[in-house]
């Protein structure tokens, strides 16, 4: 049993890559939306065909410029498939791909890369669509996956990786959905290395800060997305909260992710070592300020916490139904409000410190 704490202690310590190099073919699951043509996966695979490993990776679309990017940069051996996670058939080609292509050399690593959010707002005005299309990506598709490639890694007593996040180990302001289901994602994981241990399968989580990948880098694609969520709000809500509340989310959103990292090899190091080690960790926390945020989480008064993600993450405003002189709010209500966020909310913990 892991004790209450040790994930903070796990955060500060450096990450040391075994350079053990052997000729294991290794394949690696893609995120849905970028998968392997883009971000961690992307740079995985182009890191593990260096070093002389068949890889077979999958992407959204196989015209999409990260898929020829790795035709032109990587060697013969990488083999790239099209795969959407919540789509069965395509993960039933995925597992007669890989297991046709790993006959006679064996299976010796899983890489569960799929990272999938599209809504930044409170519970209560994110869609329950965005809750279950969050499950369907990050939790069941990987789920499906690994099941089905379970026999060949049991049958080379591999490894199989996993990249969380720290929004499913604690509750970031706006991202319930994407966190939840990162949270049962990692459970699944830690039950997965209890039962695999028999066979020899190694079973590593990644939890990574705030890193530049192009999902970040793409402010329109979240411009639009909340364009979609104003329209789509039913009135009541829309008049409960005010669409200024949901602007004021959405840029201390994106000031967040204007200060990501941008050097994406730590979460790559990370893969690799989990990958190859003699005895890779359980939990991996690449990225800068994780084990301050980790030993807030887990030392200091649950008030303290909320306060500390809200500061330095997303601070609410007040909705519009209960700000002072708003029709339904009452004298001991306006009196009990804070006075509203701190103008420069500064920075993320999981972007930059």
């Amino acid at each position: 049993m892991r004790a209450k704490g040790s994930a903070a202690e796990e955060a500060t310590e450096d990450c040391h890559i075994d350079p053990r190099k052997e000729a294991w073919p290794l394949g690696l699951g893609s995120r849905v939306n970028l998968g392997c043509d883009s971000g961690f996966g992307k740079e995985a695979a182009k890191k593990l065909d260096a070093m002389g490993f068949t890889v077979l990776a999958t992407v959204l679309d196989l015209d999409s410029p990260g898929a020829l990017e790795l035709r032109t940069c990587c060697s013969p051996r990488l083999r790239l498939l099209q795969m959407d996670l919540t789509k069965p058939a395509d993960i039933s080609r995925a597992l007669e791909f890989t297991k046709a292509h790993t006959t006679s050399t064996g299976l010796w690593g899983l890489v569960n890369n799929a990272g999938y959010n599209d809504v930044v707002a409170d519970v209560e005005l994110s869609p329950v669509a965005t809750f279950r299309s969050c499950m369907e990506v990050n939790f069941f598709g990987a789920l499906e996956l690994t099941k089905g490639l379970l026999p060949l890694l049991r049958r080379s007593r591999g490894r199989i990786v996993t990249l969380g996040s720290p929004a499913g180990d604690m509750p970031y302001p706006c991202l319930a959905a994407y966190g939840a289901s990162k949270a049962a994602m990692v459970l699944l994981m830690d039950t997965f290395s209890c039962e695999l241990l028999p066979w020899g399968v190694k079973v590593s989580v990644i939890q990574p800060g705030c890193f530049k990948t192009e999902s970040v880098r793409n402010v329109g694609q979240w411009e639009q997305r909340k364009e979609l969520l104003l329209a789509s709000l039913p009135q009541e809500l829309l008049q409960a909260y005010g669409e200024d509340y949901i602007e004021h989310l959405h840029g201390q959103f994106l000031h967040s992710l204007r200060l990501a990292l941008p050097d994406l090899s730590p979460v790559v190091d990370a893969i690799t070592d989990a990958l190859l080690a003699v005895q890779p960790r359980r939990r991996y926390y690449p990225g800068h300020g994780l084990g301050l945020m980790y030993f807030i989480h887990y030392y200091l008064p649950e008030g303290l916490r909320r306060r500390f993600l809200q500061t330095f993450f997303i601070n609410h405003c007040l909705p519009r139904a209960l700000r002072p002189g708003q029709p339904g709010s009452t004298p001991a209500q306006d009196a009990a409000q804070d006075p509203g966020p701190d103008p420069d909310p500064g920075p993320s913990p999981v972007a930059a410190q």
